[in-house]
């Protein structure tokens, strides 16, 4: 029950993280309308790829802070308010854009790569799987075993994948 139980949040987690939208998953949308659908799937393949060894990086991290109580506390704290923060940018940031060519998606690189590049200089992955996975780890759903960490990181995948179809 605990494997299918973590496979199921994790999927669920990453397929609703995923939809709102971003600068990765606008990318992939644009890029399915003006090159196609597999152009776009290669993008979300190396977006995604990023995503779990981001994630799989970040649990060994977490499970080190969880030891150290009192930082545990604190990077919590510090998670949330990076997230707010990130929001508010967000919004700041969509309210000042003004129409110019995308000169990210205009080009010759290889759509995986894109993909791999684009996700890894977006650092949102850190502070919202840190969150999660907190949460999940004190909910004791996620327990820090190699076959959890495998189990979610593939369902991480699966639903980050299945929101940018």
């Amino acid at each position: 029950m605990g494997l299918s139980k973590i496979f199921l949040w994790g999927l669920i987690i990453s397929f609703v993280g995923t939809l709102p939208l971003s600068p990765l998953n606008v990318a992939a949308m644009q890029i399915s309308s003006q090159e196609g659908i597999a152009d776009a799937m290669y993008f979300s393949v190396g977006t995604l790829l990023t995503e779990i060894i981001y994630v799989r990086i970040s649990l060994v991290g977490i499970n080190w802070i969880r030891k150290q109580k009192k930082l545990f506390r604190w990077m919590e704290w510090i998670t949330f308010l990076l997230l707010l923060v990130f929001a508010a940018g967000s919004f700041y940031a969509a309210s000042r854009t003004q129409n110019t060519e995308n000169v990210l998606l205009n080009n010759n690189i290889n759509r995986f790569l894109l993909g791999m590049f684009m996700s890894s200089i977006t650092f949102m992955h850190f502070p919202f799987w840190f969150g999660w996975s907190s949460i999940l780890f004190g909910k004791k759903i996620l327990v820090p075993r190699r076959d959890y960490y495998n189990v979610y990181i593939v369902a991480i995948g699966l639903g980050t994948f299945l929101a940018n179809c």
